[in-house]
């Protein structure tokens, strides 16, 4: 690992595994922990630096200067990005989807602010952008340059997210983590042992195409994995009031944050799907939480323009 890199990582935190402790998960013998990679750092929380890490040990190897990727105005992946790389000293650039807007979301002005050169293109160049998925495949590379596919989505990202597996202390029946890009979901499949099954949970409308993207990810065949396509509630980023309820009883049950994107809809997702007997009696089920709370700034306010 690049002595950068072991630095930034010595400012982690511990993992932690939370059991929820739920009359109505009682109920229906459902044993239910959360492992909490939201607490791993104050800025990089959750999966982002666990796809980021070892991509970005790739770059520095290669003596990169300036690493190249891509996201909406709230994204978790870009802000991460532009952290490490002032942190790092490496140069960053991020294509944001979309307009510039006359007030720059807090997500953006983070960014800026550590330095990273925001470069607001169409939706239908963003689409484009989408096809390239090598460290070397952006249209007019230059020496010096990384390209990181939306949301770190690469092979190497896996061998981070296996870490995440391997933290895990107990046995379990279970592993479930929301999905945007599948990269997560891909890297738990990878290193994961057979017996355990693990669910995605799909935030976007209409992603069935997660499942060849996740298959093309993966080292090895395996079929101890799924997605459900059902509790993305209108599309990526979009909520309704019961989803929102949602969130704020079990925040306020808990003591656990939540955000709409991700991680709060596959809670959802899970209350319900035990409340309808998909589950035995019996088994254990382990939800990662991927962080991005970060993104829930300014969420109102986003809401209130769509």
């Amino acid at each position: 690992m690049h002595p950068k890199l072991i630095g930034l990582e010595e400012t982690f935190s511990e993992s932690v595994l939370a059991k929820i402790n739920d009359a109505m998960l009682d109920q229906y013998g459902i044993e239910l922990w959360l492992k909490r990679d939201d607490l791993l750092h104050p800025v990089i929380s959750g999966n982002k630096w666990r796809k980021l890490k070892y991509s970005l040990n790739h770059a520095l190897a290669l003596d990169a200067e300036t690493v190249i990727s891509m996201g909406g105005a709230y994204s978790n992946h870009l802000h991460a990005l532009a952290y490490i790389g002032n942190i790092t000293g490496l140069k960053t650039i991020g294509f944001i989807r979309g307009e510039q807007p006359e007030t720059l979301t807090p997500t953006l002005t983070d960014m800026q602010n550590w330095g990273m050169e925001l470069r607001f293109i169409s939706r239908s160049d963003y689409r484009i952008l989408r096809q390239y998925k090598d460290w070397f495949d952006l249209p007019g590379f230059k020496r010096g340059q990384y390209w990181l596919p939306e949301g770190g989505a690469q092979t190497l990202a896996l061998k981070g997210v296996g870490e995440l597996v391997r933290e895990i202390e107990i046995p379990y029946d279970i592993a479930c983590v929301s999905c945007g890009t599948g990269t997560t979901l891909a890297g738990i499949v990878d290193a994961i042992p057979a017996h355990i099954s693990v669910m995605g949970f799909a935030a976007l409308k209409n992603a069935g195409f997660l499942l060849n993207d996740v298959h093309q990810l993966l080292s090895r065949h395996c079929n101890n994995w799924r997605i459900n396509l059902d509790y993305h509630f209108g599309g990526f980023a979009k909520t309704n009031i019961e989803l929102l309820s949602f969130i704020n009883d079990f925040e306020l049950r808990t003591l656990i944050p939540l955000e709409p994107v991700y991680t709060g809809k596959m809670m959802y997702a899970l209350y319900d799907l035990i409340r309808k007997h998909h589950f035995r009696r019996g088994q254990r089920i382990i939800a990662i939480h991927t962080g991005g709370l970060q993104g829930k700034r300014g969420w109102k306010d986003c809401q209130n323009r769509n």
